[in-house]
Protein backbone atom coordinates (compact mmCIF):
# COMPACT_ATOMS: atom_id res chain seq x y z
CA UNK A 1 0.00 0.00 0.00
CA UNK A 2 1.06 3.01 -1.14
CA UNK A 3 1.20 5.96 1.78
CA UNK A 4 0.50 9.70 -0.10
CA UNK A 5 0.42 13.13 0.88
CA UNK A 6 -0.54 16.06 -0.65
CA UNK A 7 0.60 19.45 0.79
CA UNK A 8 0.00 22.98 -0.65
CA UNK A 9 -0.70 26.34 0.15
CA UNK A 10 -4.63 26.89 1.43
CA UNK A 11 -6.76 28.22 -1.31
CA UNK A 12 -4.27 26.31 -3.80
CA UNK A 13 -6.75 23.18 -4.74
CA UNK A 14 -5.56 20.02 -2.75
CA UNK A 15 -8.69 19.16 -2.21
CA UNK A 16 -10.11 19.19 -5.94
CA UNK A 17 -6.73 18.21 -7.19
CA UNK A 18 -6.66 14.79 -4.41
CA UNK A 19 -10.25 13.76 -5.15
CA UNK A 20 -9.38 14.18 -8.90
CA UNK A 21 -6.72 12.21 -8.63
CA UNK A 22 -7.79 9.28 -6.64
CA UNK A 23 -11.48 9.68 -8.73
CA UNK A 24 -8.98 8.93 -11.84
CA UNK A 25 -6.90 6.04 -9.94
CA UNK A 26 -10.80 4.40 -8.78
CA UNK A 27 -11.91 4.49 -12.59
CA UNK A 28 -8.05 2.75 -13.52
CA UNK A 29 -9.00 -0.19 -10.94
CA UNK A 30 -6.91 1.25 -7.93
CA UNK A 31 -8.58 0.54 -4.55
CA UNK A 32 -8.43 4.02 -2.64
CA UNK A 33 -8.87 5.29 0.95
CA UNK A 34 -9.06 9.22 0.93
CA UNK A 35 -8.34 10.50 4.46
CA UNK A 36 -9.17 14.44 4.90
CA UNK A 37 -7.08 16.63 6.91
CA UNK A 38 -8.86 19.56 7.26
CA UNK A 39 -11.41 20.97 9.99
CA UNK A 40 -13.71 22.02 6.84
CA UNK A 41 -14.15 18.41 6.13
CA UNK A 42 -14.27 18.97 2.39
CA UNK A 43 -11.51 16.28 0.99
CA UNK A 44 -14.27 14.05 0.22
CA UNK A 45 -17.44 16.03 -0.68
CA UNK A 46 -16.67 15.71 -4.49
CA UNK A 47 -16.20 11.51 -4.17
CA UNK A 48 -19.06 11.53 -2.14
CA UNK A 49 -21.51 13.17 -4.52
CA UNK A 50 -21.85 16.23 -2.29
CA UNK A 51 -22.48 14.08 1.12
CA UNK A 52 -21.69 16.22 4.27
CA UNK A 53 -19.82 13.49 5.68
CA UNK A 54 -19.97 13.68 9.37
CA UNK A 55 -16.37 13.54 10.70
CA UNK A 56 -14.56 11.48 13.00
CA UNK A 57 -14.03 13.70 15.70
CA UNK A 58 -18.12 14.88 15.35
CA UNK A 59 -18.59 10.75 15.70
CA UNK A 60 -16.35 10.43 18.69
CA UNK A 61 -18.52 13.12 20.36
CA UNK A 62 -21.47 11.74 19.59
CA UNK A 63 -21.70 8.21 20.08
CA UNK A 64 -18.17 7.68 22.30
CA UNK A 65 -14.89 5.20 21.44
CA UNK A 66 -16.91 2.10 20.92
CA UNK A 67 -16.96 2.22 17.13
CA UNK A 68 -16.55 0.72 13.83
CA UNK A 69 -15.04 0.96 10.77
CA UNK A 70 -17.93 1.52 8.86
CA UNK A 71 -19.36 4.24 11.35
CA UNK A 72 -16.22 6.54 10.07
CA UNK A 73 -15.54 4.97 6.41
CA UNK A 74 -17.85 5.96 3.92
CA UNK A 75 -17.88 4.03 0.20
CA UNK A 76 -17.55 7.22 -2.44
CA UNK A 77 -16.80 6.90 -5.95
CA UNK A 78 -16.09 3.48 -7.62
CA UNK A 79 -15.95 2.31 -4.19
CA UNK A 80 -12.89 4.87 -2.96
CA UNK A 81 -13.19 4.90 0.98
CA UNK A 82 -13.76 8.52 2.55
CA UNK A 83 -12.70 9.38 5.90
CA UNK A 84 -13.17 13.29 7.43
CA UNK A 85 -10.92 13.76 10.48
CA UNK A 86 -12.70 17.21 11.64
CA UNK A 87 -11.54 19.57 14.33
CA UNK A 88 -13.29 21.22 17.11
CA UNK A 89 -15.64 23.60 17.16
CA UNK A 90 -14.24 27.09 15.73
CA UNK A 91 -12.16 29.35 18.54
CA UNK A 92 -11.92 26.28 20.79
CA UNK A 93 -8.87 23.77 20.77
CA UNK A 94 -6.27 22.68 18.09
CA UNK A 95 -7.31 21.43 14.93
CA UNK A 96 -4.42 19.49 14.54
CA UNK A 97 -5.53 17.26 16.92
CA UNK A 98 -8.14 15.97 14.61
CA UNK A 99 -5.56 14.41 13.40
CA UNK A 100 -3.78 12.81 15.15
CA UNK A 101 -7.07 11.66 16.72
CA UNK A 102 -8.84 10.02 13.55
CA UNK A 103 -5.07 8.22 11.90
CA UNK A 104 -4.79 6.65 15.28
CA UNK A 105 -8.62 5.18 15.37
CA UNK A 106 -7.92 4.20 12.17
CA UNK A 107 -5.13 2.18 12.69
CA UNK A 108 -6.87 0.69 16.02
CA UNK A 109 -9.87 -0.08 13.78
CA UNK A 110 -7.86 -1.39 11.24
CA UNK A 111 -8.29 0.38 7.86
CA UNK A 112 -4.83 -0.08 7.15
CA UNK A 113 -4.95 -3.74 7.15
CA UNK A 114 -5.51 -5.80 4.44
CA UNK A 115 -9.32 -6.13 4.96
CA UNK A 116 -9.69 -3.80 1.62
CA UNK A 117 -6.60 -4.92 -0.29
CA UNK A 118 -5.79 -1.09 -0.40
CA UNK A 119 -3.08 0.33 -3.44
CA UNK A 120 -3.14 3.46 -2.05
CA UNK A 121 -4.15 5.79 1.24
CA UNK A 122 -4.29 9.86 0.38
CA UNK A 123 -4.36 12.00 2.66
CA UNK A 124 -5.09 15.85 1.75
CA UNK A 125 -3.75 18.32 4.46
CA UNK A 126 -4.00 21.98 5.24
CA UNK A 127 -1.85 24.22 4.43
CA UNK A 128 1.61 24.65 5.84
CA UNK A 129 3.10 22.45 8.29
CA UNK A 130 3.57 24.73 10.96
CA UNK A 131 1.42 23.23 13.50
CA UNK A 132 2.88 19.37 14.72
CA UNK A 133 -0.90 17.86 14.08
CA UNK A 134 -0.93 19.11 10.76
CA UNK A 135 2.73 17.05 10.07
CA UNK A 136 1.44 14.21 11.54
CA UNK A 137 0.88 12.34 8.08
CA UNK A 138 4.46 12.96 7.45
CA UNK A 139 5.48 11.34 10.93
CA UNK A 140 6.44 7.85 11.80
CA UNK A 141 5.84 6.73 8.41
CA UNK A 142 1.95 7.44 8.07
CA UNK A 143 2.95 9.09 4.66
CA UNK A 144 5.55 8.44 2.55
CA UNK A 145 4.81 9.93 -0.94
CA UNK A 146 4.23 13.71 -0.73
CA UNK A 147 3.09 15.77 -3.63
CA UNK A 148 2.76 19.29 -3.24
CA UNK A 149 0.39 21.35 -5.21
CA UNK A 150 1.57 24.81 -6.16
CA UNK A 151 1.03 27.63 -8.87
CA UNK A 152 3.42 30.49 -10.12
CA UNK A 153 1.68 32.69 -7.46
CA UNK A 154 4.71 33.99 -4.93
CA UNK A 155 2.84 32.81 -2.08
CA UNK A 156 1.68 29.31 -3.26
CA UNK A 157 5.79 28.95 -4.08
CA UNK A 158 6.80 30.67 -0.55
CA UNK A 159 4.41 27.98 1.08
CA UNK A 160 5.95 24.91 -1.11
CA UNK A 161 9.32 25.84 -0.19
CA UNK A 162 8.56 25.61 3.65
CA UNK A 163 6.98 22.58 3.37
CA UNK A 164 9.62 21.28 1.65
CA UNK A 165 11.76 22.37 4.73
CA UNK A 166 9.36 20.38 6.80
CA UNK A 167 9.98 17.56 5.22
CA UNK A 168 13.55 17.53 5.23
CA UNK A 169 13.35 17.40 9.00
CA UNK A 170 10.94 14.55 9.10
CA UNK A 171 13.46 12.88 6.12
CA UNK A 172 16.25 13.02 8.89
CA UNK A 173 15.16 10.15 11.02
CA UNK A 174 12.03 8.35 8.65
CA UNK A 175 11.16 7.16 5.10
CA UNK A 176 9.19 10.30 3.82
CA UNK A 177 10.16 11.78 0.70
CA UNK A 178 9.13 14.40 -2.42
CA UNK A 179 7.72 12.63 -4.86
CA UNK A 180 6.98 16.05 -6.81
CA UNK A 181 5.55 19.37 -7.56
CA UNK A 182 1.96 19.58 -9.12
CA UNK A 183 1.13 23.01 -10.74
CA UNK A 184 -2.45 23.66 -10.36
CA UNK A 185 -2.87 26.49 -13.07
CA UNK A 186 -3.68 30.08 -12.45
CA UNK A 187 -2.64 30.99 -15.42
CA UNK A 188 0.39 32.91 -14.61
CA UNK A 189 2.87 33.94 -17.40
CA UNK A 190 5.41 31.40 -18.44
CA UNK A 191 4.23 29.17 -15.29
CA UNK A 192 5.26 25.96 -16.31
CA UNK A 193 8.34 27.01 -17.11
CA UNK A 194 8.85 28.73 -13.91
CA UNK A 195 7.70 25.76 -11.51
CA UNK A 196 9.74 23.47 -13.73
CA UNK A 197 12.78 26.02 -12.50
CA UNK A 198 11.15 25.76 -9.10
CA UNK A 199 11.15 21.95 -9.11
CA UNK A 200 14.84 21.51 -10.42
CA UNK A 201 15.94 23.92 -7.43
CA UNK A 202 14.53 21.58 -5.12
CA UNK A 203 15.98 18.80 -6.40
CA UNK A 204 12.77 17.33 -7.48
CA UNK A 205 10.18 17.42 -10.87
CA UNK A 206 6.73 18.81 -11.66
CA UNK A 207 5.26 15.49 -12.04
CA UNK A 208 2.24 17.04 -13.74
CA UNK A 209 0.74 20.54 -15.27
CA UNK A 210 -3.03 20.98 -14.40
CA UNK A 211 -4.36 23.82 -16.78
CA UNK A 212 -6.96 25.87 -15.48
CA UNK A 213 -10.50 24.78 -17.18
CA UNK A 214 -13.90 25.86 -16.22
CA UNK A 215 -15.19 22.37 -16.13
CA UNK A 216 -13.55 21.62 -12.77
CA UNK A 217 -16.30 24.67 -11.27
CA UNK A 218 -19.08 23.08 -13.62
CA UNK A 219 -18.14 19.67 -11.90
CA UNK A 220 -17.96 20.99 -8.82
CA UNK A 221 -21.27 22.98 -9.07
CA UNK A 222 -23.03 19.57 -9.98
CA UNK A 223 -21.28 17.55 -6.48
CA UNK A 224 -18.62 15.75 -9.16
CA UNK A 225 -15.24 15.31 -9.73
CA UNK A 226 -14.00 15.83 -13.25
CA UNK A 227 -13.50 12.10 -13.90
CA UNK A 228 -17.42 11.35 -12.77
CA UNK A 229 -19.01 14.56 -14.18
CA UNK A 230 -17.76 14.49 -17.96
CA UNK A 231 -15.69 11.45 -18.54
CA UNK A 232 -14.83 12.69 -21.82
CA UNK A 233 -13.47 16.14 -21.52
CA UNK A 234 -9.91 17.43 -21.82
CA UNK A 235 -9.57 18.15 -18.21
CA UNK A 236 -10.78 14.78 -16.94
CA UNK A 237 -7.74 13.13 -19.36
CA UNK A 238 -5.53 15.98 -17.45
CA UNK A 239 -6.34 14.20 -14.02
CA UNK A 240 -5.58 10.34 -15.93
CA UNK A 241 -2.10 12.05 -16.30
CA UNK A 242 -1.53 13.19 -13.07
CA UNK A 243 -2.91 10.20 -11.80
CA UNK A 244 -0.74 7.70 -13.93
CA UNK A 245 2.41 9.75 -13.38
CA UNK A 246 2.09 9.48 -9.44
CA UNK A 247 1.29 5.51 -10.03
CA UNK A 248 4.41 4.71 -12.05
CA UNK A 249 6.50 7.78 -10.39
CA UNK A 250 9.96 6.15 -8.58
CA UNK A 251 11.73 9.64 -8.08
CA UNK A 252 11.50 10.67 -4.26
CA UNK A 253 14.13 12.80 -2.59
CA UNK A 254 15.03 14.82 0.33
CA UNK A 255 14.43 17.87 -1.47
CA UNK A 256 16.33 20.97 -0.93
CA UNK A 257 14.49 24.25 -0.08
CA UNK A 258 16.02 27.86 -0.95
CA UNK A 259 16.32 30.85 1.35
CA UNK A 260 13.86 33.32 0.81
CA UNK A 261 16.03 35.59 -1.53
CA UNK A 262 16.44 32.86 -3.97
CA UNK A 263 13.11 32.10 -4.21
CA UNK A 264 12.38 35.74 -5.10
CA UNK A 265 15.64 36.05 -7.24
CA UNK A 266 13.43 32.61 -9.33
CA UNK A 267 10.81 34.99 -9.52
CA UNK A 268 12.52 38.42 -10.84
CA UNK A 269 14.19 35.96 -13.31
CA UNK A 270 10.91 34.79 -14.66
CA UNK A 271 9.45 38.46 -14.98
CA UNK A 272 7.17 38.50 -11.84
CA UNK A 273 7.95 40.75 -9.03
CA UNK A 274 8.44 39.27 -5.30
Amino acid sequence: MRKVAIYGKGGIGKSTTTQNTVAALAEAGKKVMVVGCDPKADSTRLLLGGLSQKTVLDTLRLEGEDLDLEDVVKPGFKGTRCVESGGPEPGVGCAGRGIITSINLLEQLGAYSDKWELDYVFYDVLGDVVCGGFAMPIRDGKAEEIYIVVSGEMMAMYAANNICKGIVKFAESGVVRLGGLICNSRKVDREADLIQALADKLGTQMIHFVPRDNMVQRAEINRKTVIEYDPSVGQADEYRMLSQAIDKNTKFVIPTPLETEELEKLLIEFGLEA
